[in-house]
Order: structure tokens, then sequence, then C-alpha cells
């Protein structure tokens, strides 16, 4: 796991006021409108300064406002969820596990985008030692049959995607402001693996196209919105035969924004 004390130097998450995990459960957002933009380090750091100032509080989870997530995707041996993506399929659907690590808490989700652009997240709890295998667990794969478009039979690991999150919300409790840094990718099938380096992905999350101070915030520091997946650029940076000329552009713009080469 990639360290973070170098991004925020001591302090500066303190000037956040706390928000427990029970007192966030009113802002869900399970069925949202996802915003995403991208920065980096450097810039990062003002903007949480500003964030502060407005009122924005972070989520306080097993003692810390930095959380490790490890998110464990599933696609057909053609990566067909992966090849929808690419091809603009406006509705489609993304299968993953996710543990929490500092918690050990663990879940099996399945997102499903309309073509509305909203975006439907439906998720059970699943046993730690499953992060990896749920697809061998008759309740897991019965939950996956049932609710997604596919069969739990075609279905195998993908890629890894490793990463710390600071999670915001707004003082009028209406939206949710996820940050992930140091995001690594491992892709269990070819051995091969990638990050966004000095990269930091910034999601929005509203129940609709409410004004928002972390728009504005975000429109100050230059911080433009872009259209990504941490799947798809993860498949694209560890599967260098795959189809994906689109998203490779998409690097490419991410490379111009944070300085950094990728691949």
């Amino acid at each position: 796991m990639l360290d973070t004390k170098h991004i925020y130097p001591d302090g500066e998450l303190e000037a956040f006021a706390p928000i427990t995990l029970e007192e966030m459960n009113s802002v869900k957002l399970m069925n949202r409108i996802d915003s995403k933009y991208l920065t980096d380090e450097a810039t990062l750091l003002p903007l949480l300064r500003d964030a502060a100032r407005a009122g924005y509080k972070a989520l306080v989870t097993e003692g810390s406002k930095i959380a490790s997530y490890d998110t464990l995707y599933y696609d057909t041996p053609g990566l067909d969820m992966f090849i929808k993506h690419h091809n603009r399929r406006l509705v489609r659907q993304k299968i993953r596990t996710r543990i929490y690590i500092a918690s050990g808490l663990a879940f099996l989700e399945i997102k499903r985008k309309n073509n509305q652009g909203r975006t439907k997240k439906k998720r059970i709890p699943i046993p730690p030692g499953e992060f990896k295998t749920v697809i061998s667990d008759p309740s897991a794969a019965k939950y996956i049959e049932t609710k997604s478009e596919y069969s739990p039979t075609v279905l195998t690991p993908a890629l890894e995607t490793i990463f710390r999150r600071i999670t915001l919300v707004n003082p009028g409790m209406t939206e949710r402001v996820t940050i992930d840094t140091c995001l690594s990718f491992n892709n269990p099938r070819n051995g091969h693996e990638g990050s966004l380096r000095n990269g930091v992905i910034i999601e929005l999350k509203q129940e609709g196209h409410a004004w928002s101070e972390m728009k504005r915030i975000l429109l100050d520091h230059r911080v433009k919105p872009i259209k990504v997946s941490k799947y798809c650029i993860g498949t694209t940076l560890t599967s260098p035969d795959i189809k994906s000329n689109r998203f490779k552009l998409k690097v490419r713009r991410i490379e111009k924004q944070i300085n950094n080469k990728l691949i």
C-alpha cells in the first residue's frame, strides 16, 4: 500500500469537522448523478483548505479521515463490460467486490448506469475472506444472477484497484465528495501493474443537478470535469493488447493534466 503522509501535512485534514458513518447514512446516494474531476496532489491541498472553510465535514472511520480501499472488478473472458463502456453504451454494468481495509468490511457491489446518466448501486455484505473468491459462494452467485445481466459462471477477476479515499459531506447533507489518491492497479490475468502516480480523482455525488459549493471550489482551482472510470483506465494501463483507442486518448489527457507519464 502506498503511503500518503507526504500528501497531507500535519493539520491539513484536522481542519475538517468529523462526521461518522451513522450520521452520513442520510447521504448514501445509492441512486445518484456522478460528476468526476481530475487533478494532482499539489492542487489538492489548497482545494481541501477551501472545502474546510466552506463547512464540509470529513468522514471518520476507524479513527482516521483517510480510508484504504481494495476493489476487485469482475468481467467476462472477452471483457464485455469494459468493451461496452469503450463503445459508449449508455446502459451498462460493473460488478465488483470491495473491502474497507481498516474495518475489514467487504461487499459485493453491482453498479448500473442508465441512459439518463444516473448510477444505481446495489450491494450485499460478504465475508472478507471471499473478497477474491466470491463467485464460488452460492448466495453471492445467485445475487449476481438475479441483479445483473451476467451469469456468474462466466465472470472472473479482471482488475484490482487499490487507493486511499477522503470522503467529504456538505453542510446541508445533500452531497458527498470522494477524493481518491495513490491509485494503483493490478491485472490478475496477466500480472501487469500500473498507477495514476500523483493523479487525484474527485467525484461529486448528488441526487440531482443542485447547486454545489464544491463545484465552485473546483472551478476556482481550475479543476476540470472528466469522464473517467477507474476500471477502464486501469485496464487500459495494464492490458496493452486490448481494444482501447478511446481510453488511450483519455490516458494522454490525464498525463497532460497531472504532468506525469503513465504508459
